[in-house]
């Protein structure tokens, strides 16, 4: 039986209930930090710009589609990384908006934004300003270079941080084979990574808080957080002065620990010994490879890969990929299939693990996004659509935590303040 995750149960207690958050990021980086926190059960009131909101919400097609199976404007984008939040427009740009948040301000725990270095400090927002209204405030920057450096005033996209932290020198098939060259990942893995490092980040600066009461500034920068995601090959690299290479799907230590091609699509091939490799070819009839001397050790193979690979690329189209990952898998050699996102969502495994999130939608009846990864037994996950109107929640918000009369809210609208 097919099982999707769905919304929780409501008045369900999450690891971050009481928890308040001020969310003035958009896209990607900022929204996957805040949406994270959400997840948690933080209360999350995302500040949009009257009229346009995130620009996310613009951001296709793909639009989620109703039950007769027409789009409806709610770009897939946005319903990904916007989930459990609330909604409220506010103008930052006019003193009546920088007014709004600083009343905010006090209310909350954390403040997440992704605005360019000095956006901030010209509207009064910026953390010194902010924590002398709340000393506890986490205030979270998340910039593409952070606060300080040359680069500090430049605009930082995913795409080009892969390319100068060193990623996509390393990510992509080697150069002297045919389509080699740098390769970007096919997910914005920088904006990722550094929303989740935000999310850790957050969560340490709280327990500060909560011991000494003390707020913090947390800069988080896009730059920072690829770097550091390269690892052992930057750990390599220091230790020998030599940039490591691309290697595509293949494994600069270890052969064979590649794709293969197979008839009917393509196999991860994880030989990590002499014993798996001798179950390998004798699984492919070609067992008389084990006992060649170029062959019959890592090393060796190492350094005979492309004589080998050329006689594992012949031996593995011979069969479909479901009858050699049965095989495979049988006989204890790592494999695996390269899934499309169909095959994903089909997966036994993902939907044991409930990786599909079904939301009940007030206009496409439900939308389908991905479920999130974090699974706790006392304080499980809950869940609510990504705010589908714009501003959906701004009076609800300003006379709960502002102090906003209908009075005032209705003068807020006629200057397109909110």
């Amino acid at each position: 039986m097919t099982t999707h995750a769905t919304s929780s149960v409501a008045g369900s207690i999450g690891a971050l209930t009481g928890l308040r958050v001020l969310d003035l990021t958009r896209v990607l980086a900022g929204p996957w930090c805040t949406q994270t926190l959400a997840d948690l059960g933080a209360d999350v009131i995302k500040i949009e710009r009257p009229g346009a909101g995130d620009d996310t919400r613009h951001w296709g097609p793909p639009y989620a589609r109703d039950a007769n199976g027409e789009e409806t404007r709610e770009a897939a984008y946005f319903l990904a990384v916007n989930r459990n939040k609330r909604s409220v427009t506010l103008d930052l740009a006019s003193p009546e908006g920088q007014a709004l948040v600083r009343q905010l301000v006090p209310q909350c725990d954390v403040l997440v934004e992704n605005y360019k270095v000095g956006d901030m400090a010209r509207y009064g927002l910026d953390p010194d300003s902010l924590r002398a209204l709340n000393p506890g405030l986490v205030y979270c920057s998340i910039t593409g270079f952070g606060q300080t450096g040359p680069y500090a005033p430049r605009a930082g996209y995913d795409f080009i941080v892969q390319g100068m932290a060193g990623f996509m020198s390393v990510t992509g098939e080697r150069d002297d084979l045919p389509g080699g060259g740098p390769q970007k990942a096919g997910v914005a893995i920088a904006d990722l990574a550094t929303g989740a490092h935000a999310v850790i980040a957050i969560l340490a600066a709280l327990r500060h808080r909560d011991r000494t009461g003390e707020g913090q500034h947390i800069d988080m920068s896009l730059l920072d957080v690829q770097v550091s995601l390269m690892a052992n090959m930057a750990s390599n690299y220091l230790a020998t002065d030599r940039a490591p290479k691309r290697w595509g799907n293949a494994h600069p230590n270890i052969v064979p620990y590649q794709v293969f091609e197979v008839s009917d699509g393509w196999v991860i091939v994880a030989c990590g010994n002499d014993h798996q490799f001798g179950k390998l070819v004798e699984a492919g009839s070609r067992r008389e490879l084990a006992f060649d001397a170029r062959f019959s050790t890592n090393p060796a193979r190492v350094r005979h890969r492309d004589e080998l690979v050329a006689e594992l690329e012949s031996m593995m189209r011979q069969r479909s990929r479901s009858d050699w990952i049965a095989t495979l898998e049988a006989i204890g050699v790592p494999c695996g299939p390269i899934n499309d996102l169909a095959d994903v969502f089909a997966d036994p495994q993902v939907i044991a693990r409930q990786m599909r999130l079904d939301l009940p939608h007030p206009t496409a009846g439900q939308v389908s996004v991905p479920a999130s990864a974090l699974k706790l037994s006392a304080t499980p996950v809950s869940y609510r659509i990504a705010p589908p109107l714009l501003g959906q929640h701004t009076e609800e918000v300003l006379k709960e935590l502002a102090g906003q009369s209908d009075a005032d809210l209705a003068a807020l609208k006629a200057r397109s303040i909110i």
